[in-house]
């Protein structure tokens, strides 16, 4: 560790050390002050000569040379090897030497199980075989984040073409290295984490969205269902927080073809970061989930029929729960749809139409699914729908007893989905004037129920 030991404001002879120099100009007087302190005898904004001289000398005429050295050794290299030189080219000019398409990732069956997060490097290793300047690591949890490029090694000082990256246990560092790498262009970068340290990382993602660059984090171990590792590591804000960054793609995936699907938009995002939010437990693929529709951010997994008069939205591992709640519902003669909500982002940038089409204005019974902070969910439930989130910090039990203990089961779904249902025909039942409905449904129903 180096210090070196400074003067903010050096040279000038009446604001140097106060914070007087800090974010306003020293104005012309003490400008003028400055210069004589500092022995400069020149106007403001002249350049000496021998600086030129010395700068077309030692600078420009140097690079010169050295640029056009450079521009001959490109130009053997195109003649040696055409196909090479056209991948450095494109790598040049900051795009992908390769594109990478939907059919690059293995079709899955309906029914397979798998965690998001072992679904996650399935898919990049995919995406390995194709993009040579794909390439990440983790903040030391790579083998927990499944971040590993299998037909790599590790990169260090004698295999700097391997790809996967040490990042050491600093996240904020590894997300400024990624910033740095996706700034450089050319390069596809990611990095992974557990979700609930995402915390440490947030400045370099906001940068990277402020600065539009289409760097993937991949954050597993999402949920309140990683058990036993207790509150301290299980997330609850972290969605609502990162969703509310602008220019950040939020992807939540459901099951394994969701994200393969997720990789793949995060692949193709030319100036926008992508979160990957992944799970531990393993999660079936559902009939309804959809590849091409991934990037719609929200769209029908299953439906009784067209005559529905209830709506489910999930995320992630919570669209398995959606459709077997409804599916049991529907057994009892309800007429449900469940929407798979992967990305909040995706879903508002649709047009109106779209939305319609999802989620009809006239269906109001809506309960959305997520173990998180409930906040995101109200602008699509409505103060007429419910939210099943979390609004407290997790447990330490087994994943399976956490779940149950904070209401994500089938049986819990269904209760309050009929709830809200019973409600809504109490109150409006014809001899109740109709404003009575509009004043207190809300207020009943309109709550997060665990």
């Amino acid at each position: 560790m180096i210090e070196v030991k400074t003067v903010i404001g050096y040279g000038s002879p009446n604001k140097q050390g106060t914070n007087a120099v800090h974010g306003a100009p020293l104005g012309a007087e003490e400008a003028e002050a400055t210069r004589k302190a500092l022995g400069w005898d020149y106007a403001p904004f002249e350049i000496p000569e021998e600086v030129y001289a010395d700068y077309r000398t030692n600078v420009a005429e140097r690079g010169a040379a050295a640029y056009d050295a450079w521009k001959q050794l490109v130009e053997d290299y195109k003649q040696a090897h055409p196909e090479l030189a056209a991948e450095v080219a494109a790598i040049i000019a900051g795009q992908d030497p390769v594109e990478i398409k939907p059919e690059d990732f293995p079709v899955l069956e309906n029914g397979f199980s798998q965690a998001t997060r072992n679904s996650s490097q399935n898919a990049l290793n995919a995406a390995a075989k194709v993009l040579p300047t794909f390439l990440g690591g983790s903040a030391d949890l790579a083998h927990s984040n499944m971040t590993y490029i299998k037909e790599d090694g590790l990169q260090d000082d004698a295999h700097r073409l391997n790809r996967n990256i040490q990042f050491g246990v600093r996240e904020f560092a590894m997300g400024t290295i990624l910033n740095g790498m996706a700034l450089h262009g050319g390069l596809r970068v990611y990095g992974g984490t557990f979700f609930v340290f995402s915390d440490y990382v947030k400045a370099a993602v906001r940068l990277s969205a402020l600065q539009g660059l289409p760097v993937t984090y991949v954050f597993t171990h999402d949920s309140i269902a990683v058990g036993e590792d207790g509150p301290t590591h299980e997330p609850i804000e972290h969605l609502a927080g990162l969703r509310a960054i602008p220019n950040l793609t939020v992807l939540r995936p459901a099951d394994a073809r969701e994200t393969q699907a997720a990789w793949y938009l995060a692949l193709k995002s030319q100036s926008t970061p992508t979160a990957l939010v992944l799970t531990r437990q393993n999660l079936t693929v559902e009939e309804g989930t959809d590849f091409d529709k991934v990037a719609k951010g929200a769209y029908v997994v299953y439906e009784t029929g067209a005559d529905f008069d209830t709506i489910l939205l999930a995320s992630g591992s919570e669209v398995n729960l959606a459709v077997s709640a409804a599916k049991a519902l529907a057994a009892e003669g309800a007429k449900i749809r469940v929407v798979s909500v992967p990305s909040t982002e995706l879903f508002d940038a649709q047009d109106a139409a779209y939305k319609e089409e999802i989620l009809p204005n006239a269906v109001r019974r809506r309960v959305a699914i997520e173990m998180a902070a409930s906040q995101p969910w109200y602008k699509y439930v409505g103060l007429d729908g419910a939210v099943i989130g979390i609004d407290r910090f997790g447990a330490s039990a087994p994943a399976a007893k956490v779940l149950e203990e904070y209401g994500f089961t089938v049986e819990h779904v269904s209760e309050v989905v009929k709830k809200s249902e019973i409600k809504r025909h109490k109150i409006g039942m014809p001899f109740i004037p109709i404003f009575l409905e509009i004043i207190f449904l809300p207020c009943q129903t309109g709550q997060n129920l665990l």
